[in-house]
């Protein structure tokens, strides 16, 4: 695998990371509703969720998803049922005040890590892409460093960008406007994770 292949294939990594999805959102909300401390132990759990599937992905993922097709649309099924149930979640507890930063964090760092991985792990989507990538740009033989270097770089940017999400709704000025209109946008968050999960499910 040449220098080029590899730079190219951490470009599509990298949108892959970026693109809009339960990951993203889940981080925004966690960001303004938990602060960054929070949403960085979150995005640890995104990135770990990746790298799982990337690995699952080297290891013949999508070769297992042609021979038996019922154990994707499983998958999928399961994962939008939990992010469905999560959407659930933030819908009922609208209404609920925002917690004072300036206390304990309302979620534990192990909490907010295992958060993020069962977010990650729900969307099966990230496990289509990557074995899309992976059959598409990662050569057969490839040296076992380099696969290591192309996790460690998809760890990376997905724990980076989800962390720089949860840094931005973190802001004070978006807190302030979080807090006085809560309810409609938990809403909102909730209707989306919630869409996302049905059309998992559905597709």
């Amino acid at each position: 695998m040449t220098l080029a292949a590899f730079i190219a294939v951490a470009g599509l990594l990298t949108m892959g990371a970026i693109s809009p999805g339960p990951a993203v959102l889940m981080s925004a909300r966690t960001g303004v509703a938990e602060g960054l401390r929070t949403g960085f132990f979150l995005s640890l759990g995104i990135g770990a969720g990746a790298v799982f599937w990337a690995v699952l992905a080297l290891s013949g993922l999508a070769l297992i998803f042609q021979i038996a097709p019922t154990l994707l649309w499983a998958f999928k099924i399961a994962g939008g049922v939990y992010l469905v149930w999560m959407a659930y979640g933030m819908w009922r507890q609208a209404a609920e005040p925002l917690p004072d930063l300036t206390d304990a964090p309302p979620r534990t760092a192990a909490s907010a890590f295992r958060l993020g991985l069962l977010t990650q792990l729900s969307n099966p989507k990230p496990a289509v892409l990557l074995s899309a990538i992976f059959i598409g740009t990662v050569p057969p033989g490839t040296p076992p460093w380099m696969l290591v270097a192309l996790l460690t770089f998809l760890f990376t940017v997905e724990t980076g960008w989800n962390t720089v999400v949860a840094r931005i709704f973190s802001l004070d000025r978006t807190r302030r406007v979080y807090t006085g209109a809560k309810p409609m946008i938990d809403r909102l968050f909730g209707g989306l994770l919630g869409a996302l999960g049905l059309k998992i499910a559905a597709t």
